[in-house]
C-alpha cells in the first residue's frame, strides 16, 4: 500500500499499482514496482507502514476504518479505538454454535435412539453414555459462555491451552468409547 503525500499531508491512498497523474505529469503503475523507494518518495509517494496496535478480532469489535497521517518521512495508517461487539449478542450467537455443534455428534447416533423407541434393540451402553457426556459438555460450554464478564472473557476462551494437542478453554468434545 503507498499514499501520495501533498504539503505534508495524504492525499491518496493506492492499495494496489496504478497510473496516476502527479501534477502535468502521467505515470504508469509499474513505477510502484519498478522504481526505487527514494525515486518514488521523490514524487511524494510513500510506503504505507501499518500500525495494528489498535486492531481488535473482528469477531468480538467493531474496528474503525483506517486514518493515515505523514511524519517525519513515513506515512502511517492507524485504526482508531476498537467498539466491543454486543455481548448478549456475541454469547447468544456462541452458544447456537455450540449447540448446533452437539446437535451434529448427537445426530449420527439418533437412529439407536429411534430404533429402541421403536420396541427394538436397546441403545448401547456406550452409545447412550456418548450423548449424555455430548449434551453434558455441551450445558459446561454453554455456562463457560454465560459467565464471561465482558468480550475479553469471551475470547479468552477459545484461546487454545495446555501442551499439544492444545484445546481451547472450553475444553474438547468427547468421544465414543468402546
Amino acid at each position: 500500500m503507498w499514499a501520495l503525500v501533498e504539503d505534508n499531508n495524504v492525499t491518496q491512498v493506492f492499495t494496489r499499482p496504478k497510473a496516476l497523474t502527479i501534477g502535468e505529469n502521467q505515470y504508469q503503475a509499474n513505477i510502484f514496482n519498478l522504481w526505487s523507494t527514494s525515486e518514488l518518495e521523490a514524487l511524494g509517494i510513500y510506503a504505507v507502514v501499518q500500525d495494528d496496535s489498535n486492531k481488535k478480532d473482528k469477531k468480538y469489535y467493531k474496528n474503525t476504518e483506517q486514518t493515515f497521517s505523514f511524519s517525519d518521512g513515513t506515512v502511517t495508517a492507524s485504526y482508531g479505538t476498537a467498539t466491543a461487539k454486543d455481548l448478549a449478542m456475541l454469547k447468544t450467537e456462541h452458544k447456537e454454535r455450540i449447540n448446533a455443534q452437539a446437535g451434529s455428534l448427537l445426530a449420527q447416533y439418533d437412529w439407536y435412539t429411534l430404533r429402541a423407541a421403536d420396541g427394538g434393540t436397546a441403545v448401547p451402553s456406550n452409545v447412550a453414555t456418548y450423548r449424555t457426556a455430548v449434551r453434558a459438555k455441551a450445558n459446561e460450554m454453554c455456562t463457560k459462555i454465560d459467565g464471561a464478564a465482558d468480550v475479553d472473557e469471551l475470547a479468552d476462551l477459545y484461546l487454545p491451552t495446555g501442551n499439544p494437542p492444545a484445546v481451547d478453554r472450553l475444553g474438547e468434545w468427547p468421544t465414543l468409547g468402546s
